[in-house]
């Protein structure tokens, strides 16, 4: 189980934008048919929202739970014995995926601002949500067409990929205003080597703690 208790001043925020906005659902569908067509247009929209910081982390860390519930579900219908053991830990997972994406959020930041662009963190925190939000959907999409055709779904996972990586470069273009996608393309380059970095600091630091619940369960 994953156990999160939310700040209700920020929990309440997000609940009054939802309420406030004349039709979520509608925005968010077209939000995410524009990121398909045209991303930078998609990442421009999404940035003129100016959302506040703690909003956006609270939905940061939301995300992440909803990750961790759809990877704990993924591995309980379709066990993996060579998983390693942290893996199954729910709590293990989520201050994993947490971290993973604070430390993408830093590294797109600080790797944009190296190379000479204008974008704001708060921007790219921002962009870094919505992505999360379209990996959601295409997660859901993909696991229940597991059920009804697993090649079909294997395809689906790549093209999910490169559709995903697509629109992540063309993200950074826009939250660093750079007019071409070379610049973005270096971004992500020096940024993968930070997350690499990153990653295998916190998967030491997850695993050991993951084990001791293990043990201790």
């Amino acid at each position: 189980r994953v156990f999160m208790v939310l700040d209700q001043r920020v929990a309440g925020r997000i609940s009054d934008t939802l309420m406030n906005a004349p039709d979520t659902r509608s925005v968010l569908t077209e939000l995410v048919v524009l990121s398909l067509r045209d991303p930078r247009a998609a990442a421009n929209q999404i940035m003129g929202w100016r959302l506040g910081r703690d909003v956006l982390w609270t939905a940061l860390a939301l995300a992440a739970a909803i990750n961790t519930l759809i990877f704990s579900v993924s591995l309980v219908l379709q066990p993996t014995p060579a998983m390693p053991a942290f893996f199954t830990s729910p709590l293990a997972m989520f201050v994993l995926l947490s971290g993973v994406l604070v430390i993408t959020t830093h590294g797109l930041y600080w790797a944009g601002r190296a190379l000479g662009g204008e974008g704001d963190f708060g921007d790219v925190l921002a962009l870094v949500v919505f992505l999360q939000i379209l990996r959601i959907i295409a997660q859901v999409a993909i696991f229940l067409l597991m059920f009804i055709s697993p090649g079909v779904s294997v395809l689906a996972s790549l093209a999910t990929g490169l559709i995903g990586l697509w629109i992540l470069v063309n993200f950074i273009a826009a939250a660093f205003n750079f007019t071409g996608l070379g610049k973005a393309v270096g971004v992500l380059l020096i940024s993968m080597a930070a997350i690499v970095l990153g990653l295998s600091l916190l998967l030491s630091i997850v695993g050991v703690a993951a084990q001791g619940v293990l043990l201790d369960v």
